[in-house]
């Protein structure tokens, strides 16, 4: 037997759960892998397509959509409503088992914690894949899905859209030609988040809607009771569901800084925020990467480099020679800069609209492939992009430019953000072995306090905050953010060697 097939009915194997298996079609008969149905359109299912999934799935409606799966089908049924000849599922792995040899392409945007088993499943199906940022909720999960694709023929995509835009590869395209000198340090920001954060559980348990599968939302994650405080929207701040502001908004902003001075694995990490808990990220936070120096270019050496990141309305010194009254956010979104030892440039989110501080237009010849009609962060030419790889033999395709050969590192580094604030009690900064997935200066017997819960109160007109810490094993609790234990019965695949 051979290793793929292996793996694969080994993995169906631990991911039966409450009598449904996902059925593996043989590769020769999977639509999508360089051919096509008659139709010449492909037939794609959605898991998650009540919230961004279904503008998701209307860029995507050159197709076939043929299924539809959500846990919240009253939320849903907008999306249902859309596309009324789809079948509806709860359960994306029934959906999986009854549409399987039918379906050659999946779009994933559930809460980041399940991102990771729906793609996997998938990839190991033979389908291709377009799954949401973050790519997964933890870097274990970022490093799987990045060797699967090496591993599985299929055309991938992460959903952060602005990487098919024009702007990041004219950011790309000056920066490479040398334009602003060797970079010494970078900076990125954004306003997010617009959700809550910084919560304390809920003590009151609520009923469950009708037409909605709790057990199902909570997926690999321990079960807790049912509040709407979770879910739509705001499970993004909730630890065991969601990655916060860093996770939802970094792999848009930080993708130009990431993709022109071709970042790898940072070897150190530090972050500090407003009070975060066991349960939920902080309003605020910054934190510092540094990378080592890389590989040079053709105009322009790769030295180290400090990345810095800003959100929930903190943000970078305002740099000399930005005009008076600019913003720096200008598009509701975030931003990024460069400093260069020639000139610094700065841009919106997704690297639009670079400019240089010295108010210098460079002129360098466009090289890099351009998307047709990615000018700014509507729905539609990432999603056709995607499509277009789907449809080209795996011998001859040309990979979406967020395919997870790079989303996947790139994801690695967004969650190494989010494991700077829930570390920061170490109060050090934290050196990173990339290649092991490993921090280095955490030892066996280091410890770490928490906050688990605070309240406010006044006590005889005096203010009072009554917080109660937990005592964590820190190495203990950094090999769970790296790599999570799932629950419920739900797993991985093995990692391909």
């Amino acid at each position: 037997m051979s290793k793929k097939k292996d793996s694969r009915r080994s993995f169906i194997k631990k991911t039966t759960t409450a009598g449904i298996g996902i059925s593996i079609v043989p590769s020769h008969v999977v639509a999508g892998l360089g051919h096509t149905a008659p139709s010449d359109k492909l037939n794609i299912v959605g898991v998650g397509v009540g919230g961004k999934g279904f503008p998701n799935l209307r860029a995507m409606d050159t197709e076939n959509i043929i299924g539809l799966c959500d846990i919240d089908w009253n939320y849903s049924k907008p999306c249902f409503d859309t596309f009324p000849k789809a079948s509806k599922y709860y359960d994306w792995r029934k959906m999986f088992d009854e549409l399987g040899s039918s379906m050659d392409a999946v779009m994933i945007a559930t809460a980041d914690h399940t991102h990771a088993a729906i793609t996997a499943t998938a990839m190991t199906m033979g389908k291709h894949v377009y799954c949401q940022k973050p790519l997964t909720h933890s870097v274990y999960e970022s490093r799987l899905l990045t060797k699967l694709a090496a591993e599985y023929p299929v055309a991938t995509q992460m959903g952060n859209q602005g990487n098919s835009g024009d702007g990041v590869r004219q950011l790309c395209e000056w920066v490479w030609n040398g334009e602003i000198g060797e970079i010494v340090e970078a900076h990125a920001w954004t306003d997010r988040p617009i959700w809550p954060q910084g919560l304390e559980r809920p003590k009151e348990k609520m009923k469950i809607p009708q037409n909605f599968n709790w057990e199902l939302f909570i997926g690999p994650a321990n079960m807790r009771p049912y509040h709407e405080v979770y879910t739509p929207w705001n499970w993004r701040g909730w630890w065991d569901f969601g990655t916060g502001a860093f996770g939802d908004m970094a792999c848009h902003v930080l993708d130009p800084i990431y993709r022109a001075l071709k970042l790898g694995y940072p070897n150190a990490i530090s972050g500090s925020s407003t009070t975060a808990n066991t349960e939920s990220p902080p309003q605020a936070e910054k934190v510092l990467f540094s990378f080592p120096a890389r590989e040079d270019q053709n105009k322009i050496q790769m030295p180290a480099v400090d990345v810095h990141w800003y959100d929930g309305g903190i943000l970078p010194d305002r740099p000399e020679g930005l005009p008076d009254d600019a913003p720096l956010i200008r598009d509701g979104l975030g931003g990024c800069m460069l400093v260069g030892t020639k000139d610094t440039l700065i841009s919106d989110c997704g690297g639009f609209n670079p400019r240089l501080l010295s108010g210098r237009i460079p002129e360098v010849t466009p090289y890099l492939r351009r998307v047709p009609g990615s000018v700014d962060y509507s729905n539609g030419p990432h999603e056709q992009d995607w499509i277009r790889a789907c449809k080209e033999a795996p011998e001859n395709r040309t990979q979406g430019s967020a395919h997870f050969g790079y989303a996947g590192p790139f994801n690695e580094m967004v969650l190494l953000g989010v494991l700077a604030i829930r570390l920061q009690g170490l109060n050090k900064i934290l050196q990173w072995d990339g290649e092991a997935m490993e921090f280095t200066n955490i030892s066996a017997s280091e410890t770490m306090e928490v906050v688990k819960s605070f309240v406010f109160e006044m006590v005889n007109g005096r203010p009072k905050w009554n917080v109660e810490h937990v005592e964590l094993n820190a190495l203990e609790a950094a090999q769970e953010y790296i790599k999570h234990t799932y629950k419920n019965g739900w797993s991985l695949p093995q990692m391909p060697s």
